[in-house]
């Protein structure tokens, strides 16, 4: 087997949460008299984690007014973290194809780590992810700094070059040739225009492409 451990990328890889992302960030914009961004352009501000989001979806705010709007924030994320967060089509029995070869598996975020965990827990509960880890500031830098990738790694016991990281984004794919991991993309995600630039291993249309890339 080609791949002894499959690292995923969350927003825009497993599940479609770009609305309920937004909608939370148009809320905080809200409370403080500013218009809504469309939820498409949504795409252009995730990836990064909240606080790029804030600074990129309110250019005009002082520290202050981002630490409020970081703060409305994640309390209506927190109240509507899957009003319409689902997972992309095909996903669920990917991954149970994957766990059924033996792949360990593990999810790598730049979302708040109890963002993370919680949506996994809610809507893929059934995956048997041996790690779920998402943005711990102070722990582990945010991806495309390799060292989370290489740290999840050795917690699952696996070499970097046995390990795919699977993304949507440019962020995801510089973070798999940094590790030294096979990098591969899905176009089903944010911003697929990214990853044929970052020079993928493989880059998929649906989950059954991306199961037969990760079988070898």
């Amino acid at each position: 087997m080609r791949f002894s451990a499959v690292l995923f990328d969350l927003d825009g890889t497993l599940v479609d949460s770009l609305a309920d992302i937004g909608r939370a960030m148009n809320h905080a914009l809200s409370l403080h008299g500013q218009p809504p961004h469309p939820l498409d352009d949504y795409r252009r501000y995730v990836g990064e984690g909240v606080v790029r989001l804030v600074e990129t979806t309110a250019p005009w705010a002082d520290e202050a007014q981002r630490a409020s709007l970081l703060s409305a924030w994640r309390e209506y994320y927190a109240e509507h973290l899957v009003d319409s967060t689902r997972p992309y089509p095909g996903v669920e029995a990917m991954l149970a194809a994957c766990a059924a070869r033996g792949q360990r598996l593990a999810v790598l975020s730049n979302k708040s780590h109890a963002f993370t965990r919680d949506i996994v827990r809610r809507l893929l509960g059934g995956v048997p992810f041996a790690e779920v880890w998402g943005e711990r500031p102070g722990v582990f830098p945010r991806k495309p700094d390799p060292t989370s990738a290489l740290a999840l790694a050795a917690k699952l016991g696996v070499a970097p070059g046995a390990c795919a990281l699977v993304g949507d984004t440019a962020v995801d794919m510089r973070t798999a040739h940094s590790a030294g991991m096979a990098v591969v993309g899905v176009r089903w995600g944010f911003r697929p225009e990214e990853l044929e630039a970052e020079g993928p291993t493989a880059v998929v249309g649906d989950a059954e492409a991306l199961g037969r890339v990760l079988a070898g």
